[in-house]
């Protein structure tokens, strides 16, 4: 619209120029005659023009309504238009101004120098004209696009900004798990199992994602939430068999306030043991580049609920602490039915029947520190948690001194262990495209923040908890251009062994004792029934996992990035060896191949 009335203001200069070149005389009455005709024929033109450029005036008007209520920037473009604006009708009023001097020069016969003089002032007069206009159309233009094509919504004074990706993805094993695009990675079959004389392929698209970001501020306040979404869950009746029934998955949902150096997040989010790009920022979590979402073993994270303070100083340290939703996670063998930890959920209080839960006494507690002194980012962080069972000494009368009774909950009390670990991360870029990274967690009753799902503990003889020590390290290598992504990884994850024998029954408990029975770890079985979907146990595989190595390569190839998304295809190898701890019948050792690719477009 406003380049219309531009475009209207240079005709009418033009037109009065022209006018007056044609009616201007150097001397003489015929001279005034023809000046006065052009001044009647640029009087009208006049008028008609100044019509048009009502209309167009209105024109103008409306689309300025229209375009009420948008962000500060689109408001600050606006304010430049209006200045832009002003200028060309600065710029209008002076080429009148000048016509209209000319015309009077002419009338009183003035010289040819000042007339020549007065041309070239409209001329440059015009030409800044165009200059104008042109700057106008290309902010109206700007201003244009961001109204059509807006990179987040704005509702009531917070700013939306959807985003996620849509992915199909396939895997291939060589070895059957019956698993999706996420690997268990401490569920590796060993060399017994029929299923490994089988290889699996499957297609999905259940790691797409959905999230939205709501940020508004206030005046020294800016108030933001969070919601993050994908498929990756699995509901009692869900299958792939036909209409692909998976569940809704719940990622991230939080809310988070920023004040000055202070930042408080409450919600489910990335635990704080998970190492992050840029100080203790949430969605600055440096995530391994896998297809994967199990990610690679050696990485240490969680999502789970929580609330995190962060502190910021001076954009060089950071210090952070949380209080985080705590489990139990352990592993027993031949323990007698002396304690207890938790139960299946109770389906009246919406947790899965199906599965167990412990029952926890207090969340964990992870403090971490992050500074970034101008080349590289480093972490030291410590997880500090609480574990408990109820213990029943009466289950094996000689070990409780029941006084010869038979077995009972007589006696029975609540057992608690501190469990602590302590982790380091760092990341340095090199030559401005590749990126080297390295991770470490070390403690006891920490294996379950670790990507292979170790246990916490086991159970002594006596049913009381024993913490079992662990470590996790991760090596990362990354090379980045405008168009691919290159990575490699190399992790592996340990857990020691606990174990005794019980004085009652004279059997080992616990955790990967060398007394355990392995030799079934190596014998295939018949199937466990006739229905087709039961492969053979395997009998006397009493393999406790003692780690689990994992070497990835891949590559992100960007096919297409720009305002309106990203399309990427990426291939990936994994290889997994799952080493358990020797027992009586030989040391078990399950090995996986893996090939993944994805095809995913991003929303911009």
């Amino acid at each position: 619209m406003r380049q219309t009335r531009i475009a209207g203001i240079m005709c009418l200069a033009i037109v009065l120029l022209t006018t007056h070149a044609r009616g201007q005389s150097p001397t003489g009455s015929g001279g005034s005659t023809k000046s006065s005709s052009g001044k009647t024929n640029s009087s009208a033109r006049l008028e008609t023009m100044e019509k048009a450029l009502e209309v167009q005036q209105k024109q103008i008007l409306n689309l300025e309504n229209e375009l009420k209520g948008r962000d500060a920037q689109l408001q600050q473009l606006l304010q430049q238009i209006s200045q832009t604006q002003q200028q060309v009708s600065q710029t209008q009023a002076t080429v009148k101004q000048a016509v209209q001097e000319s015309q009077s020069v002419a009338a009183k016969s003035a010289p040819v120098e000042q007339l020549d003089q007065v041309k070239r002032d409209v001329d440059d007069l015009k030409g800044n004209a165009t200059s104008m206009a042109f700057n106008l159309q290309e902010a109206q233009k700007t201003v244009r696009e961001q109204a059509e094509s807006p990179l987040a919504l704005h509702f009531k004074g917070v700013t939306i900004t959807p985003g996620g990706f849509m992915a199909f993805e396939t895997v291939y094993r060589n070895r059957a798990l019956g698993a999706d695009i996420n690997t268990p990675f401490n569920a590796i079959l060993f060399p017994g199992s029929g299923q490994n004389a089988l290889s699996e392929f499957y297609a999905s698209g259940r790691q797409s994602r959905v999230s939205m970001l709501a940020e508004g501020k206030l005046s020294d306040i800016t108030l933001s939430g969070y919601v993050e979404a994908d498929f990756l869950s699995a509901g009692v009746t869900s299958n792939n068999n036909e209409s692909n029934s998976y569940t809704l998955r719940q990622r991230q949902v939080w809310g988070q306030a920023s004040y000055h150096n202070w930042t408080i997040t409450g919600g489910q989010m990335w635990s704080l043991v998970t190492e992050s790009k840029k100080g203790l920022d949430n969605r600055s979590e440096a995530l391994p580049m896998t297809i994967d979402p199990q990610y690679t073993t050696g990485f240490s994270w969680g999502r789970q609920p929580g609330i995190r303070i962060v502190r910021k100083f001076n954009d060089h340290f950071w210090v952070g602490a949380s209080v985080e939703n705590p489990s139990t996670t352990f592993s027993a063998r031949g323990n007698a039915a002396n304690f207890a930890l938790g139960g299946p959920g109770n389906s009246g209080g919406l947790y899965n029947s199906t599965a167990n839960y412990s029952f926890n006494a207090t969340p964990d507690v992870i403090v971490k520190f992050a500074f970034e002194p101008g080349f590289g980012h480093y972490e030291l962080f410590a997880i500090g948690s609480r574990f408990r069972d109820r213990v029943y000494p009466c289950a094996e009368p000689p070990l409780g001194g029941c006084n010869g009774n038979p077995p009972s909950a007589q006696s029975s009390y609540i057992s608690s262990r501190n469990g602590a670990g302590f982790g380091a991360n760092a990341r340095v870029t090199l030559l401005k495209q590749l990126d080297l990274g390295v991770h470490a967690l070390v403690g006891n009753g920490v294996g379950r923040y670790g990507t292979a799902g170790l246990p916490d503990a086991t159970v002594n003889a006596d049913g009381t908890l024993a913490l079992l020590r662990s470590y996790q390290a991760l090596g990362t290598l990354e090379w980045h251009t405008p168009r691919f992504d290159w990575y490699m990884n190399a992790g592996e994850e340990y857990i020691g062994k606990r174990w005794e024998i019980d004085p009652v029954s004279l059997k080992p408990v616990g955790y990967g004792s060398p007394l355990f029975v392995t030799s079934g770890c190596f014998t295939e079985t018949l199937p466990a029934s006739g229905n087709g979907f039961s492969f053979g146990p395997l009998l006397n595989c009493n393999a406790d996992t003692q780690r689990v190595i994992e070497g990835t390569v891949g590559f992100w190839l960007r096919l297409h990035s720009g305002p309106k998304g990203r399309l990427q295809f990426g291939p990936q190898y994994s290889y997994v060896s799952r080493n358990a701890w020797a027992g009586t019948g030989g040391t078990p050792k399950g090995v996986e191949n893996m090939v993944m690719t994805s095809f995913r477009y991003y929303l911009p």
